[in-house]
């Protein structure tokens, strides 16, 4: 996104907000409260299995807890219009990736910086005073604030598979932080990146996006699709909103309903007559040959 630093505009991307253009980075806040800011591709994306690595930096005074609010990386329809979600719209069209570093949420047990992921069809809004968990697909903690050294983060999109990884303790390796299969993401949209904050502030820097296209055979059929006309979804065996909050980033089931409970009486009372005709069965077959033996 640096290319074309010092004209009036910068070749293929627009940005806007807070956002300032140097040749080492673009800076979408600096550490200061109440501001945003946006880059923005102006090319549709149309491969259908693709990865991005993004080359970030987040740092400022603040000290523990005392920064935020995060940075956000889309890859949605909508383009270049500000919002509530890290200086971006909410109920967009297609895949966010959060970078939290700000729990808003006191009786959370994460641990931040948080990385997140959503897919939104439009119907869906970020709820900022629980840090997006009901609509969060999966997450990961990372300590990617204030480093001396170089951070990124790599997005994989692939056979409707996403993956997220990160590379922020200098190892120069990647570590999962998000898997998920069923993810459903049409072409044609936009790739971009925003930062916000608030009473709180960091610098929320962007020094490099590079987009990879991937070499995936695809099955016959899908060369009937539309890929312009899928609507973004993903395919859960259960609802984000039937988990609860656990500090691994990962769901794990909710608490038991009084339906959930009577099955499982019901399954444990069955084993157990179960259980018990075939002991009988067993006992009384043992008898008969004990009769004839003697």
């Amino acid at each position: 996104p640096v290319a074309g630093a010092g004209s009036a505009a910068m070749p293929l991307w627009d940005f806007q907000g807070s956002t300032m253009v140097t040749s080492q980075y673009v800076r979408l806040t600096p550490d200061e409260r109440s501001r945003e800011g946006s880059i923005w591709n102006r090319v549709p994306c149309f491969l259908k299995d693709w990865e991005l690595h993004v080359h970030f930096k987040i740092h400022g005074a603040g000290k523990k807890n005392l920064h935020g609010d995060g940075l956000a990386l889309w890859y949605t329809q909508e383009r270049l219009v500000p919002g509530p979600v890290f200086g971006s719209k909410d109920n967009f069209h297609g895949l966010a990736i959060f970078l939290d570093t700000y729990p808003n949420d006191e009786a959370t047990e994460r641990v931040f910086p948080y990385i997140s992921a959503m897919v939104n069809n439009g119907s869906l809004t970020y709820d900022h005073s629980k840090d997006g968990r009901w609509t969060e697909l999966a997450g990961c903690t990372a300590d990617l604030r204030n480093q001396n050294h170089d951070t990124f983060l790599a997005i994989r999109y692939s056979r409707g598979r996403l993956t997220v990884m990160t590379d922020v303790e200098d190892k120069n390796e990647w570590k999962n932080c998000i898997d998920i299969a069923g993810v459903q993401l049409p072409t044609g949209y936009f790739f971009g990146a925003s930062a916000g904050t608030g009473d709180l502030s960091d610098n929320h820097d962007i020094i490099s996006m590079k987009l990879f296209q991937l070499m995936v055979e695809h099955p016959l059929e899908d060369e009937t699709v539309d890929w312009t006309k899928i609507e973004p979804s993903v395919s859960l065996l259960k609802s984000p909103k039937d988990n609860v909050d656990d500090p691994t980033g990962n769901f794990r089931s909710g608490p038991l309903t009084g339906w959930k409970v009577f099955l499982l009486l019901l399954c444990a009372l069955l084993g157990i007559i179960v259980c018990a005709v075939v002991g009988a069965v067993v006992f009384q077959k043992r008898q008969e040959r004990n009769k004839r033996f003697y």
